[in-house]
């Protein structure tokens, strides 16, 4: 091999690893395999940042912006108001909702369709008796079967139709997806709902419609005259063994203590760290009089709320609020929500929302930081307290979804109508080829902006950044694979040493090696470094790209086995109640159904 095919097989190496090391957010190392390529001679800083002008780029940032306008108007709640069924029983209301979940993600970004039915789920699993997990699972797979069906269903879609037009064989068209994705997806959808939500681990009966969060972790102020000042922290968990907490911290002079010794007499004054579920926690508290830290504990003057409404609310909004009006709500971290990395300090709840964080549970993590310092991550489930009206404007600000019973936003119809109007003549402006994609899709944003389906101030909100510098760092990086002849290498290695010439064992390969992928890295950064190597190992065995490129697609839509693999399957873990190694118990058996279904339907509609 040359120096720079070592260079360039080096870089991914390394971008991979950090990939599945997590430590960094998924653009810093898409940034970081930019620029190393580019001190390292393989992209031309000319080249460089050709990445953010990229057809599949502009498309992505225009498509997130369009179905936020369908989120805003309500259409997609009126969508699941008349098309889910409210009497049915589980199979066919299962099938239901996740049909209308891979429906959405064909035509909106699919952790925005997830987030919008989130909800829905969680009421439907009380009905059904189910636990909540049981439904989110099945939907969260749904969603993203949902995506392979339509050029603009995910980012990776659009990445492979750019390299094919990159190959000179022009883009593929709005549904040239559709014939494999759909028949995927179809048997997808009735596998789980048939058979495989089953498979999903429960974790807590749903027949009391109780949600199974997991546990959280909460802070408790000891008063001085509690019964349990003055008591050992190992006679204190007996007391509370009945309620399932635990005590997992003691701070005392502002000074945490981890795993404190049972022998420890707790003093007035001291704040215990405990783990359990909501109705455990207000047991334990009960038994002894004490108070949750934020509701109980006495701030310095510049972190109290001056009132609980907003300073723009109006003069007979300005009144204290009764009691009733103090709400506990449950909200679920979304991958792109504001608030990831901040801590209830850096974010001064108190002072701006006159709201009280009162307990975080990370499923499968026990935080080390103190409650208001903690740094916040996606899937964390925060327990809230405050006026609900005012936690309805966190929700909005922060980009979180509630949890439980809500009630859904009633519809502009007008503004409904015309949010979905733009999608549909976008979606039909590139059906028809009358515009590529970035253009038609522009043109809808546009669109969106002069009738307000979004307001102007919130379309730049309305983009996932994160994923677009991932996408636009990626490709020139994906270029240097092709330009320096490393993916011809590994192509030939791939064909001669695996697949032994065979082409159909050559697809196979690809298809289940993305899937793979997807499941450890980003689906968009799969796409882009295996869409080299499936064009090179098409020429290598003389036969067309286009089953391979879209062996690419389905399999970077096919990420099941990993709550990392897709937003979507962060989004449920600790709503769910998951465990990193609860996903391929369903996963894995979908998995191979994608591609029984697959590999004979790629051979046929798109031959060798």
């Amino acid at each position: 091999m040359t120096m720079p095919q070592l260079l360039i097989f080096a870089i991914l190496t390394a971008t991979m690893a950090l990939f599945l090391w997590g430590r960094f957010r998924h653009d810093v190392v898409a940034l970081s395999a930019l620029m190393a390529s580019v001190v390292a001679g393989l992209v031309t800083s000319e080249d460089a940042f050709a990445g953010f002008g990229h057809p599949a780029v502009i498309t992505v940032a225009c498509v997130l912006v369009l179905s936020q306008g369908l989120q805003n108007t309500g259409a997609v709640d009126w969508i699941a108001r008349n098309v889910l069924p409210r009497n049915a029983g589980r199979v066919t209301s299962l099938a239901a909702l996740m049909g209308l979940g891979a429906l959405l993600s064909g035509f909106m970004n699919n952790v925005g369709a997830m987030a919008l039915l989130m909800p829905v789920a969680v009421q439907l699993s009380g009905r059904l008796e189910l636990t909540p997990g049981q439904v989110l699972m099945p939907l969260a797979f749904g969603t993203i079967l949902g995506g392979m069906t339509t050029l603009i269903g995910t980012p990776p879609n659009l990445i492979v139709s750019g390299f094919r037009a990159q190959a000179g064989l022009g883009q593929f068209a709005m549904f040239d997806f559709a014939p494999v994705g759909v028949a995927v997806a179809v048997a997808g959808v009735a596998f789980i709902a048939l058979f495989g939500w089953r498979l999903v681990p429960a974790r807590k009966s749903g027949a009391d419609g109780d949600f199974a969060t997991g546990a959280y972790m909460t802070e408790v102020r000891v008063p001085d005259d509690s019964k349990a000042n003055g008591m050992t922290l190992r006679a204190f968990e007996r007391e509370i063994d009945d309620s399932e907490a635990q005590v997992i911290g003691l701070v005392r002079n502002e000074v945490r203590m981890t795993a404190p010794h049972g022998g420890r007499r707790i003093r007035g004054g001291d704040i215990l760290v405990l783990e359990a579920d909501v109705d455990a926690l207000a047991e334990a508290l009960s038994v002894f009089g004490i108070k949750l830290e934020e509701e109980g504990s006495s701030k310095p003057d510049e972190e109290k709320p001056k009132k609980t409404v907003k300073d723009d609310d109006s003069a007979d909004d300005d009144k204290p609020k009764r009691d009733e009006d103090i709400v506990l709500r449950e909200l679920a971290v979304l991958p792109n929500s504001t608030i990831m990395g901040q801590s209830a300090k850096d974010l001064r709840l108190r002072t701006r929302y006159g709201l009280n964080l009162l307990a975080v549970s990370r499923q499968g993590h026990r935080p080390r930081a103190r409650l208001r310092t903690m740094k916040l991550k996606s899937g964390d489930l925060l327990l809230m307290q405050g006026p609900a009206e005012v936690i309805a404007d966190f929700i909005n600000d922060s980009g979180c979804v509630p949890l439980g019973e809500r009630e859904l936003r009633i519809p502009d119809k007008r503004m409904a109508l015309i949010a979905g109007a733009i999608m549909l003549i976008s979606v039909g402006v590139v059906t028809l080829g009358l515009l590529p994609a970035a253009a038609a899709f522009t043109i809808g944003v546009i669109a969106t902006m002069l009738f307000r389906t979004v307001p102007p101030r919130s379309i730049y909100t309305a983009i996932d950044w994160p994923v677009i510098v991932l996408l636009a760092a990626l490709i020139p990086v994906a270029g240097a694979l092709q330009t320096t002849g490393a993916a011809d290498v590994l192509a030939q290695f791939l064909v001669g040493t695996i697949a032994q010439g065979n082409p159909i064992i050559a697809l196979a390969v690809v298809l289940i090696t993305t899937m793979f992928l997807s499941d450890v890295m980003n689906n968009a950064a799969t796409a882009a470094v295996l869409c080299p190597i499936a064009i090179g190992i098409a020429a290598s065995l003389g036969v067309s790209p286009d089953s391979f490129l879209m062996a690419v697609a389905i399999g970077a839509s096919c990420a099941f086995l990993t709550p990392i693999g897709h937003q979507n399957n962060t989004l449920i873990l600790g709503p769910g109640g998951f465990g990193f190694g609860d996903y391929w118990k369903l996963g894995l058996p979908l998995e191979a159904i994608v591609v029984v279904v697959a590999l004979p339907l790629l051979l046929i509609i798109w031959p060798l």
